[in-house]
């Protein structure tokens, strides 16, 4: 595949994306869009739920020391402790996702 072809493949794939809209944070900017980069690919990969949690939690535990906890879904109430600077919520589309440290 040639350079210009996967600029337009990387490009279609980035538009294509569900526009996130956070509702509460307590987390650095860059880790927010880190959250929802991650989310946005876990949602490419795959369609349950429960899947989409699991890469989400995963990957930040590999990239930012254990232990993350994540919920992916369209109903669901919560009230959660976290540590300082480690919780975000927030929508990919109709879906929400809740993302947060705990020692």
């Amino acid at each position: 595949m040639s350079d210009e072809k996967a600029t337009t493949n990387q490009q279609l794939e980035q538009t294509e994306r569900l526009e996130a809209q956070v509702k509460s944070a307590d987390m650095t900017e860059d880790m927010q869009q880190e959250a929802i980069e991650v989310a946005q690919e876990a949602m490419e990969k795959f369609n349950i739920e429960k899947d989409i949690a699991h890469h989400i939690k995963k990957t930040f535990d590999e990239r930012k020391g254990v232990t993350w906890h994540c919920i992916v879904g369209r109903n669901f109430g919560s009230f959660v402790t976290h540590e300082t600077k480690h919780f975000i919520y927030f929508y990919l589309g109709h879906c929400a996702i809740l993302l947060f440290k705990t020692q």
